[in-house]
């Protein structure tokens, strides 16, 4: 069998895994260390017969896939941290409207423009509180570009699936590294595509009216169907309504359905976790260093493991609950001041066993840096 086999960034990577998905609308503003997905978006679109345009900054991009996206498109954009900031608001409408869409956000040091040429994991928590009300929100990550290029196609996925908006929170480190990607061929990887409404022209259709399997058929907008849509709390056929029942109803939707499935979301990858008496969870390109502190102390009789989170939000709580009911020490390795350490003391049994391993400083966090806080916490000479 002819492989197709790329060696490319991790940016390229993504793209890849959209345009599989079925990408066929990008809106974005280049920005460090993002901008290798348009670029390579601008190019492979329109030999797709997609479309790309360049906005004028972040918030525009925002708004132009959510646009997209109602008229029946798979839409995506990418970004980092400040523009990420300001792509807050319209995320919030597209949770509210129930807009499927794809954000990637690489991320660099921050706040404000921090550093934009290093690595960090500081968004962490961004993605799950940055726009503001209640919500529920899907992300997910990588630490490899077979695995950016199989999530991404998931984000698309799990949009269509539950009509939400899913982030793609990668790094610096990923975004800019290159490596080995083989391209599935068509249909080795599930694709959802868009769920559009069976009711026929000039009849009432009810575009926020859930089948009984939960899932909202949609209908392209501007289109058969005139129909209204707000980022107000709103009824099934879209418009404005602040009855206790109706905005009661609306947010118990919004996050049910997101947080009732959260096994369904989750992704992750475990190694040697069977009899490991300390474990590490990780999740990115710091990642990438966990795994190669436990492939060097294995061979050594060191009962070390690994939990890799791809999915951060919504955070699977009682996958890691029972993954690490019996190990004695866990420790989450992360680029930033413990953004996920605090998920995880949350969801486990004694939260006093749980440890942080990292690095705020732009510099990538090396399996030195993890074996020297091992010792600590261990008292070996790992």
């Amino acid at each position: 069998m002819n492989q197709n086999i790329k060696f490319i960034q991790g940016n390229e990577a993504c793209a890849e895994g959209a345009i599989y998905a079925g990408l066929d609308f990008f809106a974005g503003y280049p920005i460090t260390p993002s901008t290798e997905i348009a670029e390579h978006l601008a190019a492979r679109l329109p030999q797709k017969a997609g479309k790309f345009i360049q906005m004028e900054d972040e918030i525009a991009s925002m708004c132009a896939i959510i646009g997209a996206s109602l008229t029946g498109h798979k839409v995506l954009t990418a970004t980092s941290g400040p523009g990420f900031s300001l792509m807050q608001e319209a995320l919030g409408y597209a949770v509210m409207a129930e807009i499927p869409c794809v954000i990637v956000n690489v991320q660099r040091g921050g706040p404000s423009t921090g550093i934009p040429t290093h690595v960090s994991q500081g968004d962490v928590n961004q993605a799950r509180w940055g726009t503001h009300g209640d919500h529920a929100i899907v992300t997910l990550t990588a630490s490899n570009h077979q695995d950016v290029f199989a999530t991404t196609v998931e984000a698309f996925n799990i949009a269509e699936t539950y009509r939400t908006p899913v982030i793609l929170l990668f790094d610096e480190v990923v975004g800019h590294m290159r490596e080995k990607l083989v391209i599935p061929e068509p249909g080795e990887i599930a694709t959802v595509e868009r769920l559009r409404t069976s009711v026929a022209e000039g009849v009432d259709y009810h575009p926020y009216l859930p089948r009984e399997d939960g899932r909202l058929p949609m209908s392209d907008f501007g289109h058969v169907h005139r129909y209204n849509v707000t980022g107000l709390y709103h009824d099934m056929w879209g418009f404005p309504s602040d009855n206790p029942d109706v905005v009661h109803g609306l947010i118990r939707h919004l996050v049910d359905k997101i947080e009732n499935n959260v096994n369904e979301i989750a992704l992750y990858k475990e190694l040697y976790l069977d009899d490991a008496d300390y474990i590490l969870i990780s999740y990115g390109s710091s990642a990438r260093s966990a795994r190669h502190v436990i492939e060097t102390l294995r061979p050594r009789g060191e009962r070390i493991g690994l939990l890799e989170l791809q999915t951060l939000w919504p955070f699977p709580a009682d996958i890691v609950r029972e993954k690490c009911r019996n190990a004695k020490y866990i420790v989450v390795v992360e680029m930033n001041m413990g953004q996920i350490r605090q998920a995880v003391q949350m969801a486990v049994d004694d939260p006093d066993r749980v440890f942080l391993a990292n690095r705020i400083d732009g510099v990538f966090i090396t399996p030195r840096d993890i074996r020297k806080l091992l010792r600590v916490i261990v008292g070996k000479g790992v």
